[in-house]
């Protein structure tokens, strides 16, 4: 089965798929967020073209786990795509995803525009390795 997860922010919104079965997880797009404006057409043309079982959203938090100026705004985000897509959303701790996605980028050599992409790759695969 397809998951399907994203990096929120207010800027950008990175997303990445995953496969349950191989546990295998490519980034797939970053969408510009302008005027506070998500693309929905561009997330459900991904939803359709995917037909994901299930989303994940990484929350950021602060290193010591408390709340940043962006958490709210994140699982607010994570309850749109419950109530467009009516699929099951699952939320992760990605307080270190960008840094890890910053780090992969410079050792693989990957595009820096794809850092966010990357971060909702990192953030699907600490999911999928996570005991459920």
């Amino acid at each position: 089965m397809y998951i399907l997860s994203f990096d929120y922010g207010n800027k950008y919104i990175g997303i990445a798929v995953g496969q349950t079965l191989t546990a295998t997880v490519t980034p797939v797009a970053t969408l510009s967020v302008k005027n506070h404006q998500i693309d929905w057409p561009r997330i459900t043309t991904l939803i359709q073209e995917w037909q994901p079982q299930a989303l994940v959203v990484g929350v950021p938090t602060h290193a010591d786990g408390t709340a940043n100026a962006i958490t709210a705004a994140a699982q607010r985000f994570g309850r749109q795509l419950q109530g467009r897509y009516q699929l099951p959303v699952h939320t992760i701790d990605e307080r270190l995803s960008s840094k890890a996605a910053a780090e992969r980028i410079a050792l693989e050599g990957v595009s820096p525009s794809q850092i966010h992409a990357v971060a909702a790759q990192i953030i699907l695969e600490t999911w999928l390795a996570s005991p459920l």
